[in-house]
C-alpha cells in the first residue's frame, strides 16, 4: 500500500473520532435543551459523602444501618447510567467501590489492601447476574473496608516510617523480608528503623512479618484447598516443618488442626467485634 494512501486513510480514521466526539456532544446539547429530559433531581452529595466517611472512620453501626435500610438499592435521586437495571446496578457499585477506595486509603489503609481489595469485589461482579446478588456484593464490601479501618484507627499510633514499613510488608508478605529490605526501601539504618519498629509496635520486625504471613496462613486454611507444603512455599517459609512449627508457636496449634476447626466456617462480624 502506498504511503499515500495510508496518510488518507489515518487522516480519516482521525475525522471519524472526532466526527463521533462531537456527535455526543451535540447528543447531550439537545437532551439538555429539551423538555422529555428526566426531571429527576440527584440525592444531595452529603449523604453520599457522610456513607463514605463512616465506611474510612470504621463507623460499623452507621454503615450497618445504611444497608438494613437497602440506600443502595433506592433509585430515588440516582441517576440512570444504564437501560438495563444490574449492568446500571453494576455501574454504581463500581462508583461507590471507588469513591470508598480513595477515601479509606486518604484515612490511613495501606495503597495495596486499598487496591487489591476494591478490584477483588468489582471482579466479582463478572459473575453476577441479578440485583439481589449485586446488592449482597455491595453490603459485603462495605462492611469489609469498615470493619478493616476499624481495625487500623484501634491500632495505629505510628510514624511515616513506620506506617510505610507495615504497606510494604503487606505488598511483598508472599516474599522472605529482612529488616535490611525494609531499610534500603525507606532509605535508613537497619538498626535504627529495628530500634523505631521496637518501639512503635512493641514487637520486632520479624515477630511483625511472622505474624503476617501466619494470618495469610490462616485465611488459606480456611478458605482454600493449598496443601502445607504449598502454603509454606506460598508465603516463602523456608520448609513445611519451619511453617508448621512458627504457626504453632503463634496460634498455640498446628496448621491441620486450625483447617479441620475452621475450614470454610465464615466468622459472625458482630461476634468477633464483641471479642475484641
Amino acid at each position: 500500500m502506498a504511503v499515500f494512501d495510508i496518510e488518507n486513510i489515518v487522516y480519516a480514521l482521525k475525522g471519524r473520532r472526532e466526527e463521533i466526539r462531537m456527535s455526543y456532544k451535540h447528543e447531550w446539547v439537545l437532551i439538555e435543551a429539551t423538555d422529555d429530559i428526566d426531571e429527576m433531581e440527584h440525592r444531595e452529595p452529603t449523604e453520599e459523602f457522610l456513607f463514605y466517611r463512616a465506611v474510612a472512620t470504621g463507623d460499623i453501626d452507621k454503615v450497618k444501618q445504611n444497608c438494613e435500610q437497602e440506600r443502595f438499592m433506592s433509585d430515588k435521586g440516582v441517576g440512570i447510567l444504564s437501560k438495563d437495571p444490574v449492568t446500571n446496578l453494576k455501574y454504581h457499585f463500581v462508583i461507590t467501590t471507588a469513591m470508598i477506595t480513595r477515601m479509606c486509603r486518604e484515612h490511613g489503609m495501606e495503597l495495596e489492601q486499598a487496591f487489591r481489595l476494591s478490584d477483588f469485589y468489582i471482579q466479582k461482579l463478572d459473575d453476577i447476574d441479578t440485583e439481589e446478588e449485586v446488592h449482597r456484593l455491595h453490603d459485603a464490601m462495605v462492611m469489609d473496608y469498615t470493619e478493616k479501618m476499624r481495625k487500623y484507627f484501634r491500632s495505629d499510633t505510628n510514624s511515616k516510617h513506620i506506617n510505610a514499613c507495615k504497606e510494604y510488608i503487606y505488598s511483598h508478605i508472599k516474599e522472605r523480608i529482612t529488616i535490611e529490605d525494609l531499610a534500603d526501601v525507606l532509605g535508613v539504618s537497619a538498626s535504627y528503623l529495628s530500634r523505631l519498629f521496637k518501639k512503635e509496635v512493641g514487637v520486632s520486625v520479624s515477630s511483625y512479618i511472622r505474624k503476617r504471613k501466619i494470618e495469610m496462613a490462616k485465611n488459606l486454611l480456611r478458605f482454600s484447598d493449598y496443601s502445607m507444603i504449598q502454603i509454606a512455599n506460598r508465603l516463602s517459609f523456608s520448609s513445611q516443618s519451619h511453617f508448621i512449627q512458627q504457626f504453632r508457636e503463634v496460634e498455640g496449634i498446628t496448621p491441620k488442626k486450625y483447617r479441620d476447626e475452621y475450614y470454610m466456617v465464615q466468622w459472625d462480624l458482630e461476634e468477633v467485634s464483641k471479642t475484641e
